[in-house]
C-alpha cells in the first residue's frame, strides 16, 4: 500500500516560477535532504514467519504516517524449537539486512527471537555509531499482564524455546516479584496456525491440551507469547473462559514504539497521507503473500525475496 508524500507548502517555493535547471536542482536537493533525514527512514519489523504481521497491523494503525519494512524469515520457520544460539545468528543476519535498508528503529516481532537475541542485538547496536533502538515483544506483554491480573496468577502460552529461556519470568518478576507465572510450552501451535489449519480438529485438540494446565492453575490472565496466537484468540477465550484476560503484544508494543520515536525526535515529518509499507521474505513469495494477507488484515502488495548473508554471532 503506497501513499505519496505531501507537497511542500506553497510559501516555501513555487516550482513553476523556476527555470528548468533550477527546478531540477531543487528537486535533487529535496531528495538528498529526505535521504539524509533519519525521520524519513522506515521502521523495520521482523519475525520468523508471518505471525509478526499481527504486530505490524497495530503499528500501521497507531503510526499511519510512518514507513515500514517487514522481513519474514519463512525459509527457516519455525524458530520455536531451535537452539538460542542459532536464533541469535539468524537475528544478526536479519538485522544486518534491515540496516542496509536504512532502518531507523528495529522491532523484533518474534517472541522466540526476543527471548534469545534481544540483549545481543541491543549490545550490537550500542557498539555501532548508528544508535538504533531495538524493541521486542516480551516486556510490553509482561507489563500489561501484571497490570491486568486480579489474582496475581498469570499464564503463559509460548514456544518451547521462549518458555525455556525464562525471559517472561524475568520480565514479570521485574514488574512485580509477587506475581506467579504458569508457563506452558506449545510445540505445534504456531505451525498449525501458519499452515492455515487453525480451525480443524488438530488445532482444537492442541488448544485444549495447552489450556488445561492454565485452567487447573486458575489463572485470570494469559500472555499470548507468540505473535501467531492472536489469530486463534476466540478459540483460546472460549476454552479458558470469559473471565480470563488475554494479553498480546501488538498494541502495547506499538505504544512503546511511538514513545521511542517521540523521545528520539524520529517521528516522520509527513503531515498528511499514509506511509509506505513493503515486505521481504526468505521463502516462497506466493505463500508469504497468501498467508500474510490473513495475518495483516490489509493488502500486502509486492513481496521481495531476499537471501540473508552470514554474520558473526551477536554475543
Amino acid at each position: 500500500m503506497m501513499a505519496r508524500m505531501a507537497h511542500p507548502p506553497a510559501d516555501r517555493f513555487d516550482p513553476r516560477a523556476q527555470s528548468p535547471d533550477s527546478h531540477a536542482q531543487t528537486q535533487a536537493t529535496d531528495s538528498h535532504a529526505q535521504a539524509t533525514d533519519p525521520r524519513t527512514q522506515p521502521i523495520a519489523v521482523f519475525d520468523s514467519g508471518v505471525g509478526g504481521l499481527t504486530v505490524l497491523h497495530e503499528l500501521l494503525v497507531r503510526l499511519p504516517r510512518e514507513d515500514f519494512v517487514y522481513l519474514g524469515d519463512t525459509a527457516r520457520f519455525p524458530y520455536g524449537r531451535r537452539e538460542p544460539a542459532e536464533i541469535e545468528r539468524f537475528a544478526g543476519e536479519i538485522a544486518e539486512e534491515l540496516l542496509r535498508r536504512r532502518a531507523k528503529l528495529l522491532v523484533v516481532a518474534c517472541n522466540s527471537a526476543t527471548s534469545a537475541a534481544l540483549p545481543g542485538l541491543c549490545a550490537r547496536m550500542r557498539q555501532t555509531t548508528l544508535g538504533i533502538d531495538v524493541m521486542g515483544v516480551v516486556r510490553p506483554e509482561a507489563m500489561r499482564a501484571v497490570a491486568a491480573t486480579r489474582s496475581g496468577r498469570i499464564g503463559l502460552l509460548a514456544t518451547p524455546t521462549t518458555v525455556s529461556s525464562g525471559a517472561y519470568e524475568r520480565a514479570v518478576s521485574a514488574v512485580d516479584p509477587h506475581v506467579e507465572l504458569h508457563a506452558v510450552p506449545c510445540p505445534t501451535l504456531a505451525s498449525i496456525i501458519q499452515d492455515g489449519e487453525q480451525f480443524d480438529e488438530q488445532a482444537v485438540a492442541a488448544v485444549r491440551a495447552v489450556c488445561e494446565p492454565l485452567r487447573r492453575a486458575r489463572v485470570d490472565t494469559v500472555i499470548l507469547g507468540c505473535t501467531h496466537y492472536p489469530l486463534i484468540s476466540p478459540m483460546l477465550q472460549r476454552t479458558l473462559g470469559p473471565d480470563v484476560t488475554l494479553v498480546s503484544s501488538g498494541a502495547a508494543l506499538a505504544r512503546q514504539v511511538e514513545h521511542a520515536l517521540s523521545t528520539r525526535e524520529l517521528r516522520n515529518p509527513r503531515v498528511e497521507g499514509e506511509g509506505e509499507y513493503r515486505f521481504l521474505c526468505t521463502g516462497d513469495i506466493e505463500t508469504f503473500r497468501d498467508l500474510g494477507t490473513r495475518f495483516l488484515q490489509m493488502p500486502l502488495g509486492e513481496v521481495e525475496h531476499v537471501e540473508l548473508h552470514s554474520v558473526e554471532a551477536i554475543v
